[in-house]
């Protein structure tokens, strides 16, 4: 398969924004957590991001890219974003507002453009892994790269 068969909507605008990155590819016939597609990627699970999608108060949708080992802490992550309180989106929703679904679900080319955040954790990272956009796709950048891409900012979110 050429790379060009490969192109998910997160590459094509990052090639678009001439962001350098690599991508890999691993066997998920079903997705089952991040730190299992990470070891199943064989990646550094200390570089391996995942993408919540969160819904507040006001009825606005957030983003937030933390460590696949952390938990978001939802209290710190409303105040970030000055929501009164933030719950997660159910997982049968997650395609309708972002066009990707569990596993795949990414900050890059969601359907629209949302607040997005990224843990303070990943400022420290030389790089680090997201979801390329479809499960068993894994994209690696630098921080700085997906938070410019994405119009992210960085704060502490995590428990």
């Amino acid at each position: 398969m050429s790379k060009k068969e490969l192109k998910t909507n997160a590459m094509r605008i990052l090639d678009r924004n001439k962001i350098s990155y690599e991508y890999q590819t691993y066997d998920c016939a079903v997705f089952i957590d991040g730190i299992t597609a990470a070891d199943k990627a064989g990646l550094p699970r200390a570089y391996v991001y995942k993408t919540l999608v969160t819904t507040g108060k006001s009825g606005e949708y957030y983003v937030f890219v933390i460590p696949i080992e952390a938990e978001l802490d939802l209290k710190k992550a409303a105040r970030t974003v000055k929501e009164k309180a933030l719950e997660m989106l159910p997982v049968k929703q997650l395609p309708a507002v972002t066009g990707y679904i569990r596993g795949g679900c990414t900050a890059i080319g969601m359907k629209k453009q949302y607040s997005t955040v990224i843990d303070t954790t990943a400022q420290k990272l030389e790089f680090l892994y997201v979801s390329g956009g479809k499960p068993g796709m894994q994209i690696k950048l630098r921080p700085v790269d997906l938070k410019e891409t994405v119009g992210a900012q960085y704060a502490d979110v995590i428990k």
